[in-house]
């Protein structure tokens, strides 16, 4: 006998007919980027760890997990080796086919669990794009999986101090995933020279996002932090924590459009 999965794409179309059927119509589409994550890391770092805890939330919230969009924003990148980054009119456009598509089979709740921060508005904007595509009452949008941390877990998995990219806590992450996936004996610690700014948001925004290349210009390796210490176990913590705060958040969004009265 076949056994259940929660991943879409191991599913034959009964199954999906049936998961349907049984009144439930929300679906993950775990979405990240192929670029390097040190010297050290795998390039899908940012498409293992969203599945990881689209797996993970799936059955918490009653939803199934579709294949991940491999290919993403990753002009920051541009000088590394491995990068494989699509132009931001293609990525926009697949987000929103892919949405329109799941919502003809059925689907009303549309998450794009993303990995890599660099998709988070495009992903937003192919979104609106595709409303009217959309039947009534149906809803795609974006979540980082980092969204609901609290205060005190953003500071301890990412910040000036801890990095943001193939550091300790995405590294471990792996390492908990398939520890195969991850050369440990490269790991590294580098952050990038920044001087001291009034917010450090803004000027991220303007260095990053419209440098193509800036996070090779930025690093010498392509690490952003120290993967040194990383462990599965470590990892294994990253992902109960991030897991729990996608839950908080699907939960926000979801009590969020109920509260808004139609017009």
């Amino acid at each position: 006998m076949k056994p259940p999965t929660v991943f879409l794409g191991d599913m034959t179309s009964p199954e999906v007919e049936a998961f349907l059927a049984a009144g439930h119509d929300t679906v993950i589409v775990p979405t990240g980027s192929t670029e390097q994550h040190g010297p050290h890391g795998p390039l899908l770092t940012d498409v293992l760890v969203p599945t990881e805890v689209a797996r993970r939330v799936a059955p918490v919230v009653e939803a199934l997990v579709a294949p991940a969009i491999n290919y993403g924003l990753s002009y920051p990148h541009t000088g590394f080796t491995g990068l494989v980054q699509i132009r931001i009119p293609t990525f926009m456009a697949l987000v929103e086919d892919v949405a329109a598509s799941l919502a003809t089979a059925g689907f009303r709740r549309i998450v794009f669990l993303n990995g890599h921060y660099d998709n988070t508005y495009a992903i937003a904007y192919a979104c609106a794009n595709a409303a009217d595509r959309l039947p009534p009452g149906t809803h795609a949008f974006p979540v980082n999986y980092w969204d609901g941390m609290t205060a005190d877990e953003a500071g301890e998995f990412f910040g000036p101090g801890t990095g943001l990219h193939a550091n300790r806590g995405e590294t471990s992450a792996v390492l908990a995933i398939n520890a195969d996936l991850v050369d440990m004996d490269a790991a590294n610690a580098e952050m990038p020279p920044f001087p001291e700014v009034t917010n450090q948001a803004p000027v991220h925004t303007a260095f990053f996002f419209s440098a193509p290349g800036s996070v090779h210009r930025a690093t010498h390796s392509g690490t952003w932090g120290d993967a040194r210490e990383a462990t599965a176990e470590y990892g294994e913590r990253y992902l109960s924590v991030v897991t729990q705060a996608t839950i908080r958040v699907l939960d926000d969004v979801e009590r969020t459009f109920e509260a808004m009265p139609p017009r």
